[in-house]
């Protein structure tokens, strides 16, 4: 298990280099234990692996949904090169070893243990490790409309994200917004006759000073979030900048309805051209994803529950895929080991005591449900 976490966070799956090296050590790993995947490839480097073990089908099946990408290691130095999986004091360093690469070397070892070990299921495991979580969702969205109609039916889906073994049956959407200012080029010494973007960006900065995006507070979510986190404007210094655009990072509750906050910028836009008439700006959609919320008190969060003996669920802040593997119609869970709080950031890394531990509960949830 050590050996494979290593070697995924080894394939150092980026953006920049996809997820096809990773998604072909986790085939090599489950044709060890005779057990058939397929992977799905596109754009020469991005891919999706799947495996199903199929039972007696008496029972509904488990899907066990990864992810295969990681975010890039940063600016920030790393005390071990961030894809050499530094085995260090009980622990694997690496990027990805806790998001979600040590999640996924788990349920594959526990998979495999299972297989092994010659058990009789009554109902199939279904292993997706997708690509692009990290950045646009393409290989959840990819996943769920080439198994459309093929998948067995599903008792839940459990998403191994690194939960710290918190059972998680709730967390915010995503809604990302490029918002974009035009103008007019004009040369740097004539800017009376041009038309300049970054100050009309300047008017709508000052404008969200005071915006709040409406919400009704969730029980276990609590509010709405929203944050301006990039900004690109001007080509050159002696040039009138075109355009200028910002990011904005929203955090949705389930209530909330994506397009209503993208009308409320409209209305700022209206709003400004009222009392400048060259002002412009357009908005887009960089990626939208829906909250989570599974409700705690069904059947299988309880027997999940009981699987694992926490008796308790919880909601957090972060994304995961989980919206869209909800979206087959089955109860959803993140459940997986690894920190949250340290992904994303230099020096990540999982507790190799955690590794074992995961693998343990794994093998229990399959058991409990498909036995």
């Amino acid at each position: 298990m050590k050996m494979l976490l290593k070697k995924l966070v080894q394939a150092e799956s980026t953006l920049q280099k996809g997820e096809l090296a990773a998604a072909q050590i986790i085939c090599e790993e489950l044709r060890q234990s005779g057990i058939d995947s397929t992977i799905d490839l596109w754009d020469s480097t991005r891919a999706n692996i799947t495996a199903r073990i199929k039972s007696s089908s008496r029972k509904a099946a488990l899907l066990f949904p990864c992810h295969l990408d990681v975010v890039p290691p940063g600016e920030t130095p790393w005390q071990n090169p961030p894809f050499s999986a530094t085995e260090r004091d009980g622990k694997i360093f690496g990027r990805g070893s806790a998001d979600m690469k040590g999640g996924l070397a788990a349920i594959v070892t526990a998979i495999k243990q299972i297989v092994g070990s010659g058990a009789e299921l009554k109902g199939d495991i279904v292993l997706a490790a997708v690509a692009g979580e990290e950045t646009d969702s393409c290989g959840a969205k990819r996943f769920i409309q080439d198994q459309s109609g093929k998948l067995p039916p599903l008792a839940g889906v459990v998403v191994p994200e690194p939960t710290d073994f918190d059972i998680v049956t709730a967390h915010r959407g995503i809604l990302w917004l490029k918002i974009t200012t035009k103008g007019k080029a004009a040369h740097g010494s004539t800017p009376h006759l041009g038309i300049n973007a970054i100050t009309s960006m300047k008017a709508l900065l000052d404008e969200l000073d005071n915006y709040k995006i409406p919400f009704e507070p969730h029980e276990l979510l609590g509010g709405s979030s929203m944050s301006i986190n990039t900004i690109t404007g001007g080509k050159a210094i002696n040039i009138v900048p075109d355009n200028c655009s910002i990011q904005i990072d929203i955090r949705t509750l389930p209530s909330q309805n994506h397009r209503e906050i993208i009308d409320s910028f409209e209305k700022i836009f209206a709003k400004l051209k009222r009392k400048d008439p060259q002002f412009d700006a357009e908005v887009s959609v960089v990626r939208a994803s829906d909250a989570l919320e599974t409700d705690p008190a069904c059947d299988f969060v309880k027997d999940f529950c009981s699987a694992v003996a926490i008796n308790r669920t919880k909601a957090v802040g972060f994304t995961t895929d989980g919206p869209y593997f909800a979206s087959l119609g089955a109860p959803v869970v993140i459940f997986g080991p690894g920190k949250p709080e340290i992904c994303h950031k230099p020096d990540e890394y999982i507790e190799i005591a955690d590794l074992q531990k995961a693998v343990d509960y794994y093998k229990k949830i399959i058991l409990k449900f498909l036995s």
